[in-house]
């Protein structure tokens, strides 16, 4: 029987030749990606005339930085850190503020996966296969609702051509080394005859377990919990097999497009924190877009994109399936964009979503649930002169419904979920924003939000042991709506070209909450089956007479908070000479996160960051070295251990060589070459799993 990869690179080959308007038909360079901003801007705009501030990761760039997932590809970007539940799993974290505040988007609507339920649970896309990722730093909750109050991913992989594509063009690469000893391959073609345009890809990854320094407990670790079981040079459970593609097919035409693509991931890996046990992922895809041009005299546009996602994970202990998770539903928006009225210029929309999640098994903390999202939203821009206005809203209506239930509590003779119940929420957000561009190379971009976020279903209704975090989770049904105001200011540069060319900006921010939702440490232990402080006489860990583990008991709880920090980054023409360039790049980024009701900081937030990079060009050759120092950190939540600072060293060298219809990019790169122990303070797991020891990569791209 084929695999999906299979089947995706024989329906790819068959597709070739139909999709060729002659036997002469000549392949072309596939066409790039405009350098216009899609997210977080429905109007679409050039990166420097933005009031938000977003980052875009694509080209050679993503190619030179693209890592096993997700996070830690965007780990690095200004304001931009990385969950890293092990090698394997692994969220953006952006400005001091994860799951599911930061909402990851594929083409522009959600994953729709349970990667912000937990950080053991990878993200159901792979980087391969993506072409382009923006990044909104801060708070994009106007588009994309009240869950964006931390920021925005956006995935972007043209699976569904926008334009049309004559004769046929794509992009291979394979990649092998790294500390994990990766093994992975991914082809992208697309084809067409000007009216209908054909997209088909595949990849394949394997990954052995993390090669570490030293031991994998952290020595602060050790010296409170000597019964850890340590293990040096290898952090167990931690390799991984992944294989996906997709199918996609759009017809073009002068205004606009409709299309629709299918797509897979499978993932199987291992979970780090619980050593005999396995993630089994499964997540299918199914997307519909289009786009239609010059509508009326007052509708110049509309987009129309609709995802629906059927997930499935399986959490696998010594082969028997202890709990399976499941989240089937779908995300739509409809925007809109009128004429010119008056001064003002943009876009109003509905987005509607509806997701139903269960979990089932023994370690369910979480009942079955219903989540349904109504929204309206309205964007609007106005320019005067050097000063460009922004201004929108946006109403949401939330419903999440719990079905109650679940394992009987031995204790009690109770199900552990309160019975079936709904909670209905109202959200409204705003944001205000100004550009002012003293002249064509520096402006000041300054935004002002009020966002309101509905509490996720976890946050609600969970109650039950959560081996992830070690603990046991209790959530809060009574909880209101979270509130928070955000402000961003930031100082814009760019310059010409040649020697002394500047480009770059630095910003500060600081977002108020009024009720974080947060999970805070109750002081109580719990039994995995919910008994309240059990007894346990011998010491051992685990409950008198059941034997069953004891945990410490996490509640989330509502507490004002503030987060704010600081972002810098620039670039410095050094040298040009002929065909050799220099550049200098810099980057900067520190956040401070604090409870204001204790005056105590917030758990995980990432320590001060300060990158300086050196870029070398001289015709097909490039060379790249990276310094990076993170500070040590010391400002820690209660029972939070401190992380200590450390450098990494990374290195690489690339050259292009061109050959007939296509061109070649072969690359070797160093990572952690001083073969630092490092350790993340914003994962859960920082201090029973380190960063990958010194390694190198070797791999290569081809595109035609």
């Amino acid at each position: 029987m084929f695999s999906r990869t299979d089947l995706v690179a024989a329906v790819a080959a068959a597709l070739v030749p139909m999709a060729q308007p002659t036997a002469h038909a000549q392949t072309k360079p596939p066409t790039a990606l405009p350098a216009v901003v899609v997210t977080g801007n429905p109007l679409g705009s050039e990166l420097f005339e933005l009031v938000q501030p977003i980052s875009i990761l694509s080209g050679q760039e993503l190619f030179q930085l693209r890592r096993s997932t997700i996070g830690e590809t965007l780990n690095g970007l200004p304001g931009v850190s990385s969950t890293s539940f092990g090698p394997n799993a692994s969220r953006p974290v952006i400005r001091g503020l994860d799951s599911d505040r930061i909402r990851i988007l594929q083409n522009g609507t959600g994953v729709l996966d349970a990667s912000s339920l937990s950080f053991d649970h990878a993200v159901a896309a792979d980087p391969l296969v993506v072409e382009r990722a923006e990044v909104v730093r801060g708070p994009a909750a106007l588009l994309y609702g009240g869950s964006a109050v931390g920021g925005v991913v956006n995935l972007i992989d043209n699976r569904i051509p926008q334009a049309a594509v004559q004769g046929v063009t794509g992009r291979g690469e394979t990649r092998y080394g790294g500390a994990e000893r990766e093994k992975a391959s991914g082809i992208v073609l697309e084809a067409g005859n000007g009216r209908l345009a054909l997209h088909a890809d595949a990849y394949t990854r394997d990954t052995d377990d993390l090669k570490i320094k030293g031991p994998n407990i952290s020595p602060r670790l050790q010296a409170i919990d000597p019964t850890r079981v340590v293990t040096q040079g290898t952090l167990p459970n931690s390799a991984s097999r992944s294989s996906g593609g997709a199918l996609g097919a759009s017809l073009t035409w002068e205004r606009g497009y409709a299309g629709l693509s299918y797509s897979g991931f499978d993932t199987n890996y291992g979970t780090v924190a619980e050593p005999n046990v396995v993630i089994d992922m499964k997540s299918n895809r199914l997307d519909l877009a289009g786009e239609l041009r010059d509508i009326s005299s007052f509708i110049t546009a509309a987009k129309f994109k609709l995802g629906r996602t059927d997930y499935e994970h399986k959490e696998i202990d010594l082969g028997v399936v202890g709990t399976t998770f499941r989240s089937r539903g779908y995300d739509s928006r409809v925007e809109l964009t009128h004429a010119k009225l008056g001064w003002l210029t943009g876009a109003f929309g509905l987005q509607m979503s509806d997701l139903d999640f269960s979990a089932v098994g023994a370690e369910a903390f979480i009942p079955s649930t219903n989540t349904s999202v109504r929204a309206i939203f309205i964007y609007e821009e106005a320019q005067f002169g050097k000063l460009k206005l922004s201004f929108g809203g946006r109403h949401e209506r939330t419903d999440v419904r719990s079905d109650g239930g679940g394992p009987v509590d031995p204790n009690t003779g109770n199900p552990r979920f309160d019975p079936a119940q709904k909670r209905n929420f109202n959200a409204n957000n705003g944001s205000l924003g100004a550009l002012w561009s003293f002249t064509p190379s520096l402006a000041l971009a300054v935004n002002g939000t009020w966002n309101e976020r509905a509490p996720t279903f976890y946050e609600l209704f969970a109650n039950g042991p959560h081996v992830a975090t070690a603990a046991y989770e209790v959530g809060n049904a009574t909880f209101s709506k979270e509130k928070s105001t955000g402000l961003d200011a930031a100082l814009r540069m760019k310059s010409g070209t040649g020697v002394g060319n500047i480009s770059g900006s630095v910003s500060v921010f600081q977002n108020r909450f009024k009720n974080f939702v947060t999970l805070v440490d109750a002081g109580n232990r719990r039994g995995a089956d919910g008994e309240l402080n059990p007894v346990d006489a011998d010491g051992d860990g685990r409950a008198d007479g059941s034997g069953e583990d004891i945990l410490r008991e996490l509640q989330y709880r509502a507490v004002p908070a503030r987060f704010r920090g600081a972002e810098a980054e620039g670039k410095i023409r050094m040298l040009e000479q002929g065909a050799s360039t220099l550049d200098v790049q810099l980057k900067f980024d520190y956040v401070r996160a604090e409870d204001l009701s204790t005056g105590l900081p917030l758990p995980r937030i990432a320590p001060r960051r300060f990158n300086v990079g050196l870029d070398y060009r001289y015709n097909a050759f490039g060379a790249r070295l990276d310094v990076t120092h993170v500070a040590g950190q010391g400002r820690v939540a209660a029972n939070e251990l401190p992380t200590d600072g450390y450098t990494m060293l990374n290195a690489g060298v690339s050259y292009r060589v061109k050959i007939p219809l296509a061109s070649v990019d072969v690359f070797a790169r160093g990572v952690n070459l001083l073969n630092e122990d490092a350790r993340n303070h914003v994962s859960f797991l920082k201090d029973i799993a380190p960063m990958g020891r010194r390694s190198g990569q070797v791999g290569l791209r081809a595109q035609f």
